[in-house]
């Protein structure tokens, strides 16, 4: 209850559903499928899906193959919101890895490494982002991650992000989301693994309600290996690939775009 300024006590208003655009969207460091390097291109994908939360990989930082730049901040700057980056890949100056951006209220929870193989010391190193979300009344825990190639590689990484530092947190209580590029089918185990702990998205919503499947190659995609898993308390409203000929273009991945709703606790 509250009250009313010089009057009787009058009932709180129920929490309201919180509506979000998601979109995880692997950049490979904005390197385009025509060879160029065009952070503009890759900022105007994403404006134009108007996303309230934006899961990047393959993000360059200082790196000398992209002109120095640092394309956490350069794309936040161009999409009018804010980064939080994470280098899974960190030698020297140049550093390389994966980004959340968001134009809402956001404290970044954990950003760490993610194991590899032991017996396979020259793998490319990964890494995982996860950041606390405010919409409203609710707070989103959100990670987003990119998987390595190999399977016994990336059932490491989903047990890693299953464990007590990750999903296994205490603080990262539902609501949560973990999207990016796992290099995953659907019938891979660390699919699977995954599975176990949350849904996909796309098995929430009807047929009518969801566009594309593949999301790589951009330019003949074959293979859906970029996924967004949800958590109970959430409704997946619709979801879609974007493809287009400015978004075939802008990367080899193509970016997938989840409507959904928080329910009120």
């Amino acid at each position: 209850m509250r009250q009313r300024p010089g009057g009787p006590s009058i009932e709180e208003e129920p929490a309201r559903s919180q509506t979000l655009r998601l979109l995880t969207y692997n950049i490979r460091h904005c390197r385009g499928t025509d060879g160029r390097v065009a952070p503009e291109r890759v900022a105007r994908v994403i404006a134009a899906t108007r996303a309230d939360i934006v899961a990047l990989q393959e993000v360059d930082v200082g790196r000398k193959r992209t002109g120095g730049l640092d394309q956490a901040e350069e794309i936040a700057r161009l999409v009018g919101m804010d980064p939080h980056f994470h280098p899974a890949l960190h030698i020297e100056e140049e550093r390389y890895g994966d980004a959340l951006l968001t134009h809402l209220p956001s404290r970044l929870r954990r950003a760490d490494a993610l194991p590899g193989l032991v017996r396979r010391p020259g793998l490319e190193p990964r890494g995982a982002l996860w950041a606390e979300i405010t919409a409203g009344a609710a707070r989103l825990q959100v990670i987003t991650t990119h998987f390595g190639l190999l399977g016994a590689e990336r059932i490491a990484q989903a047990e890693a992000l299953l464990g007590p530092d990750w999903l296994g947190d205490p603080a990262c209580r539902e609501p949560v989301v973990l999207l990016g590029d796992f290099n995953a089918t659907g019938w891979s185990r660390a699919y699977r693994r995954l599975s176990r702990r949350l849904t996909d998205a796309r098995r929430l919503v009807g047929p009518e309600r969801q566009q594309g499947g593949a999301t790589f190659p951009s330019r003949f995609p074959l293979l859906r290996i970029d996924h967004v898993f949800v958590s109970a308390g959430i409704a997946v409203e619709r979801m879609r690939v974007v493809s287009d000929p400015p978004t075939r273009l802008a990367s080899d991945h193509l970016p997938i775009l989840a409507e959904i709703r928080i329910e009120p606790g």
